[in-house]
């Protein structure tokens, strides 16, 4: 299983406003591009959003669906890769003084990446959480000072 955290310098209000914001999702998640809504109104249950996977030279469309959502501290998605199979994403959001402490984990479930799952490719999956929480505390932090600077 990889887990992984990032202090994010910024409220867990702030951090989940970017989280709530499913058109935002490929400004922070490593390998997606152009995310938009598909169903539902993200981030309540059932909701979906779409988005383009980059792997080498071959693109793919996945699709994340919200399984769990507890407002503004947690959110569990289902990560829908196609052939590539589902994986479970959970993301906590707590309160660290005055700032967020992003406590990110993911696991395959289905498919290929549920049947080749083992300490290699959670190896992987934490280079890519590392990256991602980092993306996701520029692109917080980022809009805090925007926020902040147009009082």
């Amino acid at each position: 299983m990889a887990v992984r955290h990032q202090l994010i310098r910024t409220s867990p209000e702030a951090v989940w406003e970017v989280l709530a914001d499913g058109s935002r999702y490929s400004d922070w998640v490593v390998g997606t591009s152009d995310s938009k809504p598909a169903e539902g109104h993200w981030p309540d249950v059932g909701a979906s959003i779409e988005y383009t996977v980059c792997i080498g030279p071959w693109t793919l469309t996945g699709r994340t669906i919200v399984r769990r959502t507890a407002p503004p501290y947690e959110i569990e998605l289902e990560a829908d890769s196609g052939a590539l199979g589902t994986g479970r994403i959970a993301i906590e959001v707590r309160p660290w003084g005055d700032d967020a402490l992003v406590v990110l984990d993911e696991h395959p479930l289905r498919g290929v990446g549920g049947a080749l799952h083992n300490t290699a490719l959670d190896a992987v999956i934490q280079l890519r959480h590392r990256s991602m929480l980092s993306r996701l505390a520029k692109v917080v932090e980022s809009t805090q000072r925007r926020a902040n600077a147009s009082y």
